[in-house]
């Protein structure tokens, strides 16, 4: 499986400004590679660099210092700007902020209009677009009357009309309700899973996490932890050193665990969870019997 995004000792300061004197250090030294077709989440809390690195991915910040590759094109080459976005579409934390236009569809074709695509095949970008994120039924609404998990779908399906290679939310379900979250969150699952986009989530609900190849967790502007989400979440005190939580269930398996049951915290899912619980409260009863 090839690159998608790489990047080489990359740092990036913000500069200094009113309410900082002197530049920012946010991201300090991060050298990773994201495989074309993957899913992974990069977690962190406030300040941890998360967000910044997200936003170096399609160019929309550009290194201080180290490199940014997007599928082998640099960053920095002004060149390829366009290119790159055309690989890499961004979705941000408030919906309302990408949306553009009064009815759906027209949102949705805002993009590709303004990259020169023929009448015709943006009328199949949108339909494919609208369809994909189930969302066709809306087309000719009016996007503020839309909830938020059916606003953060339209602005994806506007991403999508752009024929991306990649995919990059940027705390895309902090707004939402739980409902609006599970909607947005089957959306990008199914899109890596059935279209091949690479899916780079960046958030800070730990459950979201649960079904991707690969978590990274961000701390102080550095890559703190890497693997795969059953390996990060199972560290759960260095997790809580860092000031960040687990998923409920491996919550659970760690409480249990210190009162003394003999659980594996690699039980990431609800349905995982409960069948661990079960088979050890079931072996403790047969051992009392």
């Amino acid at each position: 499986m090839s690159t998608m995004l790489r990047t080489e000792n990359l740092t990036y300061s913000y500069p200094a400004g009113e309410e900082n004197e002197q530049p920012t250090l946010a991201l300090d030294g991060v050298t990773l590679a994201i495989k074309r077709g993957s899913f992974t989440v990069i977690l962190g809390h406030n300040g941890s660099g998360k967000s910044t690195l997200a936003k170096t991915f399609n160019a929309v910040l550009l290194p201080s210092g180290g490199r940014v590759y997007v599928d082998g094109m640099d960053t920095t080459d002004e060149k390829l700007l366009l290119e790159i976005r055309r690989r890499v579409g961004m979705v941000f934390q408030n919906p309302d902020n990408q949306i553009v236009a009064n009815v759906v569809e027209e949102d949705v074709a805002f993009a590709p209009e303004n990259l020169g695509v023929p009448t015709d095949e943006i009328r199949r970008r949108v339909d494919d677009a609208l369809r994909t994120v189930g969302m066709e039924k809306f087309a000719k609404h009016a996007p503020h009357l839309l909830s938020g998990g059916q606003k953060q779908r339209i602005a994806i399906a506007g991403v999508l009309a752009m024929r991306p290679q990649c995919i990059v939310l940027d705390e895309a379900t902090a707004m939402l309700d739980p409902i609006g979250r599970s909607e947005v969150i089957s959306t990008i699952e199914r899109l890596n899973r059935d279209e091949g986009i690479t899916v780079v989530l960046i958030t800070h609900h730990m459950n979201e996490a649960e079904h991707a190849d690969r978590v990274i967790v961000m701390n102080e502007g550095r890559v703190a932890m890497d693997g795969a989400p059953r390996e990060v979440f199972a560290q759960v005190e260095k997790l809580k050193s860092i000031g960040l939580t687990v998923p409920d269930t491996v919550e659970l398996l760690y409480e249990l665990r210190g009162a003394g049951c003999d659980l594996p915290l690699t039980a990431i899912t609800v349905d995982e969870c409960a069948d661990a619980i079960a088979k050890c409260f079931g072996k403790s009863a047969k051992e009392d019997d």
